[in-house]
């Protein structure tokens, strides 16, 4: 089959490889339909995430069509049409019980070396670093899907590819953002960041009750988009201090609740940002944390900080002292996929929301290396890139 993988920092290429197989009875064979590139596969493309090796197959957010399942499966037929959640969790240990699907105890092969990391692994993820599992991605032809009868999702009839693919991520992953701010009625919510996900915790914040979005970020049509569709008031950063205006927009008590939907590559140009990226060079610091460093700044006193945007590692000049005196709140991680699918399409099945607002391009999937460099540099106004294969 054709698939999509990583040789290096900034080289992805179309390659063949053999077909997956079956390897376990909970197992199951998906022909992808539609498949995407998500800003965390930048960090891969960008080399910043350790333990990938030439070869690995990219990709975590696909749906498809089941064409084969091992014999531990029941729920789940040949030719049902689902979507698979990039996070894989067995359904059955002490965190998948418990609706922390992402932190999944069993999904994990290479728990020891998160585990050098982290103190703990979390779940295995799809095409996402020998770390996290090993696991081959879905910008491909066909995916083994472990654990699938847990994992995969059966799609109704009448719904597009582009209308549910998202929900095997960025869409649960906008919703927990905005879900983690507790929001109550009247709040402010502002949001770093108005990439695929920033777009959804906008949509979300509305649907959960928040009666102003404000979005920073500095791609001009992002923040159209987050006008137009999100219904947000933004703020260019290049042209003024997000913390300031927000002080000013907010009478000076700040945002109730703020995400940081931007991650450890965030850019900036002032001194920070300069020095960021000196250390992140010399490897003396992994991520670049400044969306991270002004929404704890920015937040009101006793608000609510959630962090939907990836980080990896060790970050350097965090303004823990201002987190603390105000008495801020922290809630973060990857998404529990599984948790938000059937409500999430409910509200998609309901009209309440189109996720295919998101998608501007639609490309083959032998285009990968192109879609990649004009989804990392928002050439030709890119938002995001759906792939065919």
């Amino acid at each position: 089959m054709k698939a999509v993988c990583w040789h290096g920092a900034n080289d992805v290429r179309v390659d063949t490889v053999p077909d997956p197989k079956i390897l376990n009875p909970r197992d199951a064979i998906v022909k992808i339909t539609s498949t995407a590139i998500c800003g965390s596969d930048l960090h891969l493309y960008d080399g910043f995430i350790p333990t990938m090796e030439k070869g690995d197959i990219l990709g975590h957010e696909f749906m498809g069509e089941v064409v084969e399942v091992g014999s531990g499966v029941n729920n789940i037929k040949v030719g049902d049409r689902v979507v698979v959640p990039f996070t894989i969790s067995c359904g059955n240990c002490f965190f998948c019980n418990r609706d922390l699907w992402s932190l999944c105890d069993n999904s994990n092969p290479n728990a020891w070396i998160a585990e050098k990391l982290m103190g703990h692994s979390p779940a295995g993820l799809f095409g996402y670093s020998h770390m996290l599992g090993g696991y081959a991605g879905g910008q491909a032809e066909y995916a083994r899907v472990p654990f699938a009868d847990v994992g995969l999702f059966k799609i109704p009839d009448g719904l597009t590819d582009e209308q549910v693919l998202f929900l095997t991520d960025i869409f649960p992953t906008g919703y927990m953002a905005a879900e983690n701010c507790r929001i109550q009625s009247g709040d402010i919510v502002a949001v770093w960041g108005c990439g695929p996900v920033g777009q959804f915790a906008i949509k979300s914040a509305f649907i959960l009750g928040a009666e102003r979005v404000i979005a920073i970020d500095r791609i001009p049509e992002r923040l159209r988009l987050a006008e137009t569709y999100g219904g947000a008031e933004t703020i260019n950063y290049e042209d003024a201090d997000p913390g300031e205006v927000l002080k000013e927009m907010t009478g000076g008590r700040g945002p109730d609740a703020v995400i940081d939907a931007v991650g450890m590559e965030a850019h900036s140009m002032d001194a920070m940002g300069v020095y960021d990226k000196v250390k992140q060079a010399v490897r003396l610091e992994t991520d670049r944390p400044t969306a991270l460093r002004q929404v704890l700044v920015a937040c009101r006193k006793g608000g609510n900080v959630s962090i939907p945007g990836v980080y990896g590692g060790f970050l350097d000049k965090i303004p823990m002292g201002a987190a603390f005196n105000k008495g801020l709140t922290f809630r973060m991680g990857q998404t529990h996929v599984h948790k938000y699918l059937r409500p999430l399409l409910e509200l998609i099945q309901e009209g309440k929301i189109d996720p295919s607002f998101i998608i501007t391009h639609k490309l083959p999937l032998e285009q990968a290396p192109h879609a990649y460099e004009i989804f990392k540099h928002k050439k030709d106004n890119c938002i995001k890139v759906v792939l065919k294969p």
